[in-house]
């Protein structure tokens, strides 16, 4: 039976449709947010270049921006589980993203952006190594304003909405449970397919204000069909957090000293830890300190992966970028004189090359390639499948700092050729964008053996009552990667750093990006070896330490789990 306080659709839940019905309201609310974030996120280094950013700035506003978006999850995870509840906290984050859009909304409209910002000196048409100080950040404060507020309200829909939409097929069985999350993923990659296609496109070959319109108009719609399908959801009223009686546990660990003179005025036995903490809150602290390290390694692997919506978009606006039609003039000075005439392909289509590889190798992996290692006894673990993901990470970001060598020579010989892009002119390399590809498609193998088995671990080492906090952490750790990268890329922007472009207003021909590739793939290479030294012993650990044996009345019980008890055991492997 269900609670009293949940709130049930209006019609009995017995119909089915009204169960496909809010499965699909979830799925497409997801594709529509995922459009919309990515429909900012991908052209973004693009978009404050044309304000006059440095390329250096305009990478580190990317990665904080990414970097936010995941390390704010867990704050609104926590805030639906102890004030708001799943619905409510979605609400208002798919409403908190309309002022943010709103505001890169404006900044795109000239007359709004010039009474936001004031007035933005053209620069000036000029040879490649014109030596010209970098320009300083143009309209910083409302955009870093409003990307603040995307970011709040992305990282609340990342932390609630897989969650929420699990809620609707509850009762159903596992099985139902692991299609909804393997739609749920698709969903995923069907809105970053329209943000690439189509926003993308919009944004360099037309303006960003139709451009930023888009992304608009898919909050707009998800909001209303959330509200509207709402009498069909099941929502659970917020059922409290363990996230204050781990942080006890924590400081209690760490500085047992600041509980001594109160645990003194307390009765003998009535205070051995600070507040309540019942035994499982204990088991459940010691299993966190045990996946806390396997987990922190993989944050290298996100400051690799994040590259590809920053530096990759930089090192891709300096190759050569053909027309959408062979016939039409390249990318010559002759081209110059027809702002925006001819049609380019968007940088940002090379993220397909990403999302077109999870969307095909992920039923593959799941229907053929897993089967048959299964059959002959030979599937990874989770673990074993991360520290392939590393590799394959790492190969990606020395492919990119090869190419970035290859390209410099290029400048060094000042064999550069002007191109327009989003009505901005760069000096790019006489060499195809498209030799991007395979940096783009290592990096989308690697999201398949780092990323989704890392879900997989997280979910299932997490002890029953802790999982939304594990995989809370897990997004949060992500987010970490990114704003390490951003960090990395400021302090190499500093006089003598490799990233430091005084030339020709901070262009990265100047820079020394290849190197920086090259640190990012010996950071991976060392944490890879330590990852699988933490994960061995993980592991070794597992195999050794003794179950504690369940109560007799709940020995079979789902309900009761045992302390630390990992349900790993009820989830089929591949399911997350």
């Amino acid at each position: 039976m269900p609670r009293p306080e949940e709130q049930q659709p209006l019609v009995a839940r017995a119909r089915a449709w009204r169960r496909r019905a809010a499965c699909a309201a979830v799925l497409a609310v997801q594709a529509l947010e995922r459009a919309a974030f990515l429909g900012v996120a991908a052209t973004l280094v693009l978009r404050l270049g044309g304000l006059g950013w440095a390329d250096a700035q305009a990478s580190l506003a990317a990665l904080l921006f990414l970097g936010a978006s995941f390390v704010l999850a867990p704050l609104g995870g926590w805030a639906a589980d102890v004030y708001l509840g799943r619905r409510r906290a979605l609400v208002l984050s798919l409403g908190l993203y309309l002022p943010g859009l709103g505001l890169l909304l404006a900044s795109a409209a000239d007359d709004a952006r010039l009474a936001l910002c004031g007035d933005l000196r053209a620069a000036p048409l000029r040879p490649a190594h014109a030596r010209t100080p970098p320009p300083g950040l143009y309209c910083a404060a409302p955009l870093y304003g409003a990307l603040l507020l995307v970011a709040l309200a992305s990282s609340s829909v990342r932390g609630n909405l897989a969650a929420f939409g699990a809620d609707q097929v509850m009762g159903l069985g596992r099985d139902a449970t692991r299609r909804f999350f393997n739609w749920f993923y698709w969903s995923i990659n069907v809105g970053a397919v329209f943000a690439l296609l189509v926003v993308a496109f919009v944004q360099q070959n037309v303006d960003f204000l139709l451009g930023y319109s888009l992304p608009l108009g898919c909050v707009f719609l998800a909001f209303f069909l959330f509200l509207f399908t709402t009498p069909a959801f099941i929502s659970k009223p917020p059922m409290g957090s363990q996230v204050s009686a781990m942080l006890r546990l924590a400081l209690h660990s760490c500085c047992p000293w600041l509980w001594r003179p109160r645990a003194a005025r307390e009765p003998q036995g009535a205070y051995l830890l600070p507040g309540p903490s019942p035994q499982e809150d204990v088991a459940n602290f010691q299993v966190l300190v045990k996946i806390l390290p396997v987990m922190a390694t993989l944050v290298p692997y996100w400051m690799v992966y994040f590259q590809m919506q920053s530096t990759y978009v930089l090192q891709g606006l300096r190759l050569h970028i053909p027309r959408l039609f062979p016939d039409s003039p390249t990318n010559t000075s002759t081209a110059l004189k027809a702002w925006g005439s001819d049609f380019t392909i968007p940088e940002a289509w090379l993220l397909l090359a990403n999302v077109v590889a999870v969307l095909i190798l992920v039923p593959l992996k799941d229907h053929l390639l897993d089967p048959l290692l299964l059959r002959c006894g030979l599937l990874p673990s989770a673990l074993q499948k991360m520290a392939l993901g590393m590799f394959f990470g790492f190969t990606s970001v020395v492919v990119a700092g090869v190419l970035e060598m290859e390209r410099l020579q290029y400048v060094h010989r000042n064999e550069t050729m002007p191109q327009v892009i989003g009505r901005a002119l760069h000096w790019a390399a006489p060499l195809s964008i498209w030799w991007q590809i395979p940096q783009y498609l290592l990096i989308g193998i690697s999201e398949i053996f780092a990323s989704i088995p890392g879900l997989e671990f997280a979910y299932g080492a997490a002890p029953r009552t802790m999982q939304s906090a594990i995989l809370g952490i897990f997004f949060c750790l992500s987010g970490v990667g990114s704003l390490l990268g951003s960090s990395l890329v400021a302090a190499l922007s500093l006089p003598g750093g490799w990233m430091h472009c005084p030339v020709d207003a901070g262009n990265t021909d100047s820079c020394r990006m290849d190197l920086y590739f090259f640190l990012l793939a010996g950071i991976q290479a060392v944490t890879a070896a330590l990852f699988v030294w933490i994960a061995q012993r993980y592991e070794r650990t597992q195999q050794h330490s003794p179950r504690p044996a369940p109560p007799p009345t709940a020995a079979l019980s789902p309900e009761h789990p045992s302390p630390g008890h990992s349900s790993s055991s009820a989830t089929p492997r591949g399911t997350f």
